[in-house]
């Protein structure tokens, strides 16, 4: 840092800005880099970018008045270090770039063409897209037959695509996205952030469906032993953010019951796992995660939640000013925040050391954006083994694998999130595009149609897809684009915008009565028809639920009343959005 702020007493902004200026030499050589990309980074949480450009403006032209050429010099370096060391800053910010060129244009009316060609702000990049849903660019498609059937996915390729994904949002992340959530401690009037917590969230809970939705425990027991060869990659990868996703997805309570599917992992693939774990537990303030991310060279995906709770612990734990008139900034704060950031920021210039197959990455996205509660994945664990289901006597693998590996108490469930809601008009985009790479891919006879032998390979990859006919709109016996796109956009306002599970809803009779979670009194007369999921095994609460409220007295005082009514929520009534008959 410089020698001449002592930071750790406090320094003004205007100090900060002299010192940065004075880093440089006539040549535009930095003699003190850290000191000024960290002011140049952390200046817009102690004033506006704007307010630093006229600062900057203000003394170009008290330099000129008093003939000093160097520090006007200096002044210009500085300027073109800051469009080229944050770019985004100049295209999002019009009002900073319009300040910046009037700059330039006082320099060009002084005939002063040295300092004004320092200053090149007409060529900065377009960074719109850090704001935006990603487009796709088109890519030459690879000559082979490509499936996204999760069997027939080999580990590494699941996980690269991944990590492309998650990487991908992680990159439109700015500084303004983390100063707004230290700032308000959540995601309020932060999408790009938000966007990016639910892309985590869909990859937790895609995980726990994918289990789930194998009928049988050795098939759950593979599909398992798959993700956690998928973590294994992850790990290689250095992407311990979607480890993350994909461990809290394993370490589940709805994955985590299932004794008898555990019982058929074996101890080896066991061990793996409870290793990775062990990583990315929060234990000592995440320690052993911190030390290996500590030892990566080269891509490395750091945990963002852990990076934005140690942001949030710095600025609760510091002030931002160390006097009442918020004139000297806290040097100490500064630094620390800077050191989070930069590393956040630096982990955003280095590419994955891999390719993407866009048309894997369509169909992925699709797969992820599920819409069901906690409570829904639980009941479907359930329906697979209900409580009190004996473990299977014998082992098939090895005694050590009777006993699933435990939900660590401390794996961090920091992302929750609730889910945007996106614009229909990017929906349907987002749908064709899917649409498309499923017909380029499953379409076997090209003849622009999905047959009910192809539908059945599609339907492996989308676990809860609503049968043949419900896509078959005019029942010729095969499924078109428009027929596939119609269906889509339909699913996905039934849902507000989140393709998620779609029931399919039977009568069924309920024979066994029930007891209140309250008083735990057995609630009779309730043996009535009511509807369940042909799929999920899931009854459609609201009907479910509804003829209870007969056998009880409606007259009653109105806590009783309130009791009954604060129930129903955690029975899932309020979760009625999805499809019926």
């Amino acid at each position: 840092m410089s020698e001449t702020l002592d930071l750790d007493k406090g320094c003004t902004v205007e100090e900060l800005l002299q010192g940065c200026i004075e880093a440089f030499d006539d040549e535009g050589k930095v003699r003190d880099p850290q000191l000024v990309r960290m002011f140049l980074m952390m200046h817009p949480w102690y004033i506006p970018s704007s307010q630093l450009a006229a600062k900057l403006l203000h003394i170009y032209q008290e330099s000129r008045s008093s003939e000093s050429s160097s520090l006007q010099v200096k002044t210009c370096h500085l300027v073109r270090y800051w469009i080229s060391a944050f770019p985004a800053e100049f295209d999002l910010n019009p009002e900073l770039a319009e300040q910046i060129k009037e700059l330039k244009e006082v320099l060009g009316r002084e005939g002063n063409r040295r300092h004004s060609n320092l200053i090149d702000i007409e060529n900065v990049p377009t960074y719109k897209w850090k704001r935006q849903v990603t487009q796709r660019n088109p890519v030459a498609p690879k000559k082979r037959k490509m499936s996204l059937l999760f069997d027939h996915l080999e580990s590494s390729e699941l996980a690269e695509h991944l990590t492309y994904l998650e990487y991908r949002s992680f990159c439109k992340i700015l500084f303004q996205d983390y100063h707004s959530f230290v700032m308000h401690g959540c995601t309020v009037n932060n999408p790009i952030l938000e966007r990016f917590i639910t892309l985590f969230n869909s990859v937790s809970q895609w995980v726990q469906l994918m289990v789930l939705s194998k009928p049988t425990a050795q098939q759950r027991a593979q599909v398992i032993t798959r993700f956690i060869l998928v973590a294994q990659r992850l790990l290689q990868l250095q992407n311990f953010n979607t480890l993350m996703a994909v461990v809290g997805g394993l370490s589940h309570s709805s994955i985590s019951r299932l004794k008898e599917t555990h019982s058929y992992v074996s101890s080896e693939t066991t061990k793996l796992w409870e290793s990775m774990t062990e990583l990315v537990t929060s234990l000592g303030n995440y320690s052993r995660y911190r030390r290996r991310l500590a030892e990566c060279v080269g891509f490395r995906f750091p945990i963002l939640g852990v990076h934005l709770k140690d942001l949030v612990a710095v600025h609760v734990a510091l002030p931002d000013w160390l006097d009442r008139a918020h004139t000297r900034v806290n040097g100490t704060k500064m630094q620390q925040l800077f050191g989070i950031l930069n590393e956040l920021v630096l982990v955003q210039s280095i590419k994955p050391p891999f390719e993407a197959n866009m048309d894997l990455i369509n169909l992925l996205t699709v797969s992820l954006d599920q819409y069901q509660t906690e409570e829904e994945i639980y009941q479907l664990s359930l329906q697979r083994e209900p409580r009190g289901k004996l473990a299977v006597s014998a082992c098939p693998s090895s005694p050590t694998s009777c006993s699933p590996p435990s939900r660590p108490a401390d794996i961090d469930e920091w992302a929750l999130a609730v889910k945007p809601k996106p614009d229909q008009t990017l929906v349907r985009t987002h749908i064709e595009k899917m649409v498309e790479s499923v017909f380029r891919n499953f379409d076997v006879d090209g003849d622009g149609h999905i047959s009910q032998e192809e539908f059945k390979i599609i339907r492996n990859n989308f676990p809860y897809l609503c049968k043949f006919g419900d896509l078959d709109e005019n029942q010729d016996g095969c499924i078109s684009r428009e027929e596939m796109i119609s269906y889509f956009m339909k699913s996905s306002a039934a849902v507000d915008g989140k393709m998620g599970f779609i029931h399919s809803f039977q009568e069924t009779t309920f024979l066994h009565p029930v007891s209140c979670r309250h008083c735990k009194s057995l609630i009779l007369g309730i043996y009535k028809q009511g509807l369940k999921c042909r799929w999920s095994a899931l009854p459609h609460q609201l009907w479910f639920f509804l003829p209870l409220l007969p056998s009880w007295d409606l007259l009653s005082p109105l806590p009783q009343i309130c009791q009954l009514i604060s129930w129903l929520p955690h029975c899932g009534v309020t979760q009625t959005r999805q499809r019926g008959v």
